[in-house]
């Protein structure tokens, strides 16, 4: 099973960035181009059914598997960066963190409007930066088709705050 086969590759960094934290690091799951290519079959297996025109990846470990899902699908990738880092004309969408505020950015032109979207990130959290994302896609008259994620963790409920965008939430990996 592709969950059992991650959580023995993902590594726990505690007291990473800051002190009470337990960071779910991917980087060992990049060593391994066969599991990388299962990742992405498991991706698209949860993904069967679902209509999507593009996949927007956000910044910067949502890129990763994003741009390979994004070609194995045959579809556009879009970038969601941090604010300043995209060279054309952007809109930008603020967001609270523990620590501050941030803010994210995606290109004007990114893709038609109506264009339903698959975002996907490496881990979803507390949501806050998914969350961005989503309203930047909606601000672009986009549909939210789909999330999909490396990681969720569960008991940090963001599933919540991300339904009203859209109810079709994957990972392969929950804690």
């Amino acid at each position: 099973m592709i969950q059992d086969k991650l959580k023995l590759e993902i590594r726990d960094i505690v007291d990473f960035p800051k002190p009470g934290i337990v960071f779910k690091d991917i980087t060992p799951l990049l060593k391994d181009a066969e599991l990388c290519n299962e990742m992405i079959d498991a991706i698209i297996d949860q993904l069967q059914g679902i209509e999507i025109d593009a996949i927007a990846g956000i910044e910067s470990r949502g890129f990763l598997f994003g741009f390979l899902l994004a070609n194995r699908l045959g579809l556009p990738f879009i970038p969601i960066r941090k604010q300043g880092k995209l060279p054309f004309k952007t809109i930008s969408e603020s967001y609270a963190l523990e620590y501050g505020q941030a803010t994210i950015e995606i290109h004007e032109d990114a893709f038609e409007k109506g264009s339903r979207i698959l975002i996907h990130d490496d881990l979803l959290a507390t949501g806050g930066t998914v969350v961005a994302a989503s309203k930047l896609i909606e601000k672009l008259g986009g549909v939210i088709a789909a999330y999909s994620f490396i990681i969720s963790l569960d008991f940090l409920k963001a599933k919540g705050r991300l339904s009203r965008f859209s109810d079709t939430i994957s990972s392969l990996v929950s804690y």
